[in-house]
């Protein structure tokens, strides 16, 4: 009989200021000299020219660049036929859409692929997905976790706030998924990796201990984020870093005209999520007005009704996931708690 787990983790990780002009340096270090790059469409200047100076700098050969317009599984299989033989690492560089297609073109290729994110807006950047349309439908498909990870914490400084605030709530939720992951080992047997969550459970407190976005801080959420990807890697599941609070985004994403930021819709599930698990709701809230989470969800509130549906919605939308919203009838709760709760009156309106 086999114990213990066997996991890939990032083997190259720089977070730090400037990192974005090293690339090139980290890559000649590695051997890796002939690369693909799959940027964001519109990556905002001066970031790609940095980039190219600094792989040009390092003698890198641009195999090819390419602009992600769309994450769908026919634009990364067309990415992948077109890549030429040379290639021996791709670099996804930007914000969601082009990591993920990067990344799934390097697992296709079983290529390494080193993750530069621009932003700080959830967890995607090193977990073992990638997050594809297939047939109109978003679809997460297992990935090889990235070789390295490179974070220029200014570059993620500077992007708009909006998107930090994001990681911000997707990073809390690690709480709620975790007690939902606990709670499901109690009512159907699931067994808990206990290793995969003390390392989720933690990157919230690491956070914790300076919740403020200046350079330190990006830091330290960058850090956080990185280690729940690679808790889902570990364990081979998502349940250390999503919950009922991303059933409830996912429903969220059906039943809005217009879906909010993912890290924006599940902090705000996941504080009401805390509060019906009777853990961490305070330790949220403190985070989030620390952060100005609050503040901005109150500019553009979430309309009431449309959250009421989406709590009714969460459970069908991964049959057989035990949360909290499985052990009982929530919806009196949820429907007292958005009446009287300040933090939810402010967040979500009639």
């Amino acid at each position: 009989m086999r114990f213990g787990n066997q996991v890939d983790v990032p083997t190259l990780v720089r977070v730090k200021e400037g990192a974005l002009d090293r690339v090139g340096i980290y890559l000649r270090r590695a051997g890796l000299n002939q690369v693909a790059v799959l940027q964001s469409q519109g990556l905002v200047s001066p970031l790609p020219q940095r980039l190219r100076t600094g792989l040009r700098n390092e003698q890198i050969q641009l195999a090819c660049w390419e602009e992600v317009v769309a994450n769908d599984m026919e634009s990364a299989i067309h990415t992948f036929t077109l890549l030429p033989s040379k290639v021996n690492a791709i670099l996804g560089v930007g914000g969601g859409k082009a990591l993920d297609v990067a990344k799934y073109v390097a697992t296709l290729a079983r290529l390494p692929y080193l993750a530069v994110p621009t932003s700080l807006s959830n967890d995607g950047f090193c977990s073992p997905q990638s997050s594809l349309t297939i047939a109109g439908r978003r679809r997460s498909l297992p990935a090889a976790i990235p070789y390295g990870l490179v974070i220029d914490t200014e570059v993620c400084r500077q992007a708009p706030h909006e998107l930090t605030l994001s990681g911000v709530g997707d990073l809390v939720s690690k709480f709620t998924a975790v007690r939902d992951w606990k709670l499901s080992f109690h009512e159907t047997g699931e067994l808990v990796d206990d290793f995969a969550a003390l390392l989720s459970d933690g990157s919230v407190h690491a956070f914790l201990s300076h919740p403020t976005l200046d350079q330190y801080g990006m830091r330290l959420l960058a850090t956080a984020l990185m280690m729940n990807g690679t808790a889902m890697a570990m364990c081979g599941s998502s349940r250390p870093a999503s919950g009922s609070e991303h059933l409830i985004s996912h429903a969220l994403d059906q039943l809005l005209p217009h879906p909010r930021l993912h890290g924006i819709q599940v902090g705000v599930a996941a504080y009401l999520i805390s509060l019906l698990q009777g853990e961490n709701s305070s330790t949220i809230s403190r985070l989030f007005e620390a952060t100005g989470f609050w503040d901005h969800v109150a500019k553009d509130p979430f309309p009431r009704d449309r959250w009421i549906e989406a709590v009714s919605l969460a459970e069908s939308i991964k049959p057989g996931y035990y949360t909290v919203l499985s052990s009982r009838d929530v919806l009196p709760e949820v429907e007292q708690l958005l009446t009287n709760d300040p933090h939810l009156q402010r967040a979500i309106r009639a």
